[in-house]
């Protein structure tokens, strides 16, 4: 990536007053599917405007944010539109090149008001509405070997996308993860993460765990986390105890790590709009700007 900055950022902990950001960051959350009426639509000019998500394509390696004005691929300094104009609430890469997604569509997406659970399976070129189409605006999404689990005011899981079970859990989440199996879920919330070990039939608290705004399964046990003050944390027990790392100079915006062959994981952040990225497991963070996308 050209022209960057290099950041060692400071080792912080959270403290009381990640509690009072937490839940401000929480209620600032667009609308939930009852809500669909209300969210802002995404107008004829192809403008970024907010980044809701992000995702790391395993097919090329690259960066891809979900934002109100469609996908958009980050490759160096260049920055492309992928697909069809749709406000992506929700994005998560499934595996090389497919992805699953959520939100409100776009001028000319032919797509209905929210548009439920949509599948890419060519890098966010077109995407194959599966279901709910109408009902769900998923803010939140995890996938795994056996299914989707996803957040649109009520937490639902799915083995192929299409037949949905609502799922039990004790506060709403902000952010949801899976491990590879589907066995393992974690979820934010506004009191500090949650964690099942039986594919969501039981929750329980994370004993010491820190306030974690979002959440990555990188690979294994593997897990990332960032709190609303930009502090990263990592677990290597799928989440069970977590230690603390570097730390970003403001809050994130969203957040998704990756496995790197030989190597730790790779974390890639966004605030204020910038992208921060780490390919040693949090350790160093490298900054630039998001470019901006031709129209």
């Amino acid at each position: 990536m050209k022209n960057l900055d290099v950041h060692k950022v400071r080792r912080r902990v959270a403290t009381g007053s990640a509690v009072t950001i937490g839940l401000a960051l929480l209620a600032g959350c667009g609308t939930a599917a009852g809500d669909a009426a209300e969210s802002d639509t995404v107008t004829a000019k192809r403008d970024a405007g907010h980044v809701h998500t992000v995702a790391i394509n395993p097919a090329d390696g690259l960066t891809y944010l979900g934002t109100h004005g469609g996908l958009l691929q980050i490759d160096g300094d260049q920055a492309t539109w992928v697909g069809p104009q749709i406000d992506l609430m929700g994005l998560v890469a499934v595996g090389p090149d497919h992805f699953y997604a959520s939100g409100h569509p776009g001028e000319g997406a032919g797509l209905p008001d929210p548009v439920g659970l949509i599948e890419s399976r060519d890098g966010g070129e077109t995407w194959t509405p599966l279901s709910r189409q109408g009902k769900s605006d998923f803010h939140t999404l995890a996938a795994s070997e056996t299914g989707v689990v996803g957040f649109d005011g009520a937490l639902r899981s799915s083995a192929d996308g299409h037949a949905w079970q609502d799922v039990t859990i004790p506060r709403e989440p902000y952010a949801l993860t899976s491990s590879t199996s589907g066995d393992v879920l974690l979820a934010t919330t506004p009191e500090g993460p949650l964690r099942s070990p039986d594919a969501g039939a039981t929750w329980q608290e994370i004993e010491s765990a820190p306030l974690l705004q979002f959440v990555d399964w990188v690979s294994g046990d593997d897990v990332v986390g960032v709190d609303p003050e930009g502090a990263v944390w990592t677990s290597a027990d799928a989440g069970l105890t977590w230690e603390a790392g570097s730390a970003l100079p403001t809050g994130a915006v969203a957040m998704s790590a990756a496995p790197v062959h030989g190597g730790p994981a790779e974390i890639v952040a966004v605030s204020e709009g910038r992208l921060w990225r780490s390919t040693d497991g949090g350790g160093l963070f490298v900054s630039a700007p998001i470019p901006t996308p031709e129209a």
